[in-house]
């Protein structure tokens, strides 16, 4: 028997502590209009930020428990335990082992996918087809998580981007798709323009580099935009060819949640409504490697998605890295 993985649920968390657009602009009074101009680009009106003693495994273990419970697994019977994200507990050893210790899914293998903003439809692809492959998984539970406002400098402007969050989908073999094909596409020119850049082996931390910020997230160059209003329909078309169906037959689309002029300009390259996406930065900021599963389980939730639904997702993340997974939903 053919075996496909099918997303059997989803989970999400988001933080208590809000810090809305009005809190930034007492924070950044000094830089006049500063914050109305993002939240004009952006549509970002406010984030929600983890206590300063959390990690990004403890963002992460609430999504992951409620992904869990939906699906009516307990966590000993999760097999294997993909967890992306670019804001890490630590360089090594890997966030995954972690979440697993602290979820209790003591029969689980696990490993980190570190492509930023594009993790989580990479390690739902990866999981899909480890499912397909080996007859021994049988619960994959893929989680994206952002925890990046504690790896910033608080008087840096971008900090106004950055939510924390966690969402998560649990990845099970069925018969019939499930899974449908993927698409990933990078281009490492970029690598220098938004990053962390001392603390690992290009740089190793010292006091120096501390001092001059450089352990520390931030912009060097800005992205031109057209790397998401170009790169993202390229995904989108590559799913559709290596899935054998039409951009048209697409129900859903899910795509990284940090602008959304860019998903209303992307959208209409496709030929498809603004009623065939989502998005929630507008009520959560961007959330980075969580935004794309927290804003399927959003969708899911709100009944935007149906039973039988092709659902395209898309992340795009610094490097650059994007990549898209699409899934017909259970």
């Amino acid at each position: 028997m053919t075996r496909f993985a099918s997303i059997v649920s989803t989970g999400r968390y988001i933080p208590e502590i809000e810090v809305s657009n009005d809190d930034l602009r007492e924070r950044f009074a000094h830089i006049p209009d500063f914050v109305d101009k993002m939240e004009e680009g952006s549509d970002i009106r406010t984030r929600f930020w983890a206590p300063e003693d959390w990690c990004a495994s403890d963002i992460a273990l609430p999504a992951a428990r409620q992904a869990l419970e939906r699906a009516g697994r307990h966590p000993n019977e999760v097999d294997l335990v993909i967890l992306g994200t670019d804001s890490p507990d630590y360089v090594t050893p890997a966030t995954s082992v972690v979440l697993q210790h602290k979820l209790g899914a003591h029969n689980a293998g696990t490993f980190d996918v570190g492509c930023a903003c594009a993790s989580f439809p990479t390690g739902a692809a990866i999981g899909a087809g480890m499912i397909a492959s080996n007859p021994a998984l049988k619960t994959v539970l893929v989680v994206g998580v952002y925890n990046m406002h504690k790896l910033a400098d608080p008087n840096d402007p971008m900090i106004f981007f950055y939510g924390d969050g966690a969402g998560a989908a649990i990845l099970e073999p069925s018969d019939t798709p499930g899974f449908v094909s993927s698409a990933m596409r990078a281009d490492g020119a970029y690598h220098r323009h938004w990053g962390i850049y001392s603390g690992a082996t290009f740089e190793p931390a010292t006091e120096e580099s501390a001092r001059a910020g450089r352990t520390a997230v931030r912009m060097l160059e800005r992205y031109p935009p057209e790397i998401n209003h170009e790169g993202w329909p390229k995904v989108v078309r590559a799913l559709a060819k290596n899935g054998g169906f039409d951009v048209s037959e697409i129900d859903f689309t899910i795509f990284t949640q940090v602008r959304k002029p860019s998903i209303e300009l992307v959208m209409e390259d496709l030929g498809l409504p603004m009623s065939k996406t989502h998005t929630v930065m507008e009520k959560w900021g961007y959330t980075g490697s969580a935004c794309v599963p927290i804003a399927l389980d959003d969708a899911l939730e709100q009944g935007l998605i149906s039973s039988g639904d092709l659902v395209a997702m898309v992340g795009s993340g610094v490097g650059y890295n994007q990549a898209g997974a699409a899934f017909r939903m259970p």
